[in-house]
Parts: structure tokens; sequence; C-alpha cells
């Protein structure tokens, strides 16, 4: 569960600066809550598909998935 507010946490952060610099460079209008709900779903996904894929890619020593 920590991993996953850790995530969040940095996703928005990042996603807020990159969302506020490339709203300037594009004059568009600038919303935080939408590019801190993308950046954050967007990242769990994956963090999770990526944690998901090794997990099974080299399984535990001495278990029957080889």
């Amino acid at each position: 569960m920590t991993k996953q507010l850790v995530v969040i946490f940095w996703s928005v952060l990042f996603g807020e600066v990159i969302g506020y610099i490339g709203s300037a460079l594009e004059s568009m209008t600038y919303n935080p809550g939408e590019i801190g709900l993308v950046a954050a779903i967007f990242a769990l996904v994956t963090v999770n598909g990526i944690s998901l894929i090794t997990n099974h890619s080299m399984p535990i020593k001495g278990s029957e998935n080889k």
C-alpha cells in the first residue's frame, strides 16, 4: 500500500509540472485536477503492470512454476 501512495504522490507532482509547462508552451488552459488524475492513473497502471510482469518472469527458487 505504501508503494502505491508513493507512486501516486510523485506522479501527481511530476504530472502537474509537466502539464503546467506543456500548457504554457501550447497556449492551452491549465486544469490541475484533470492533469493530476490522469497522471496518477497512468502511473499506477504502468507500475503495477511492470510489477506483475517481472514477478512472473523470475519465479521464486523452489517453487513449482519454473
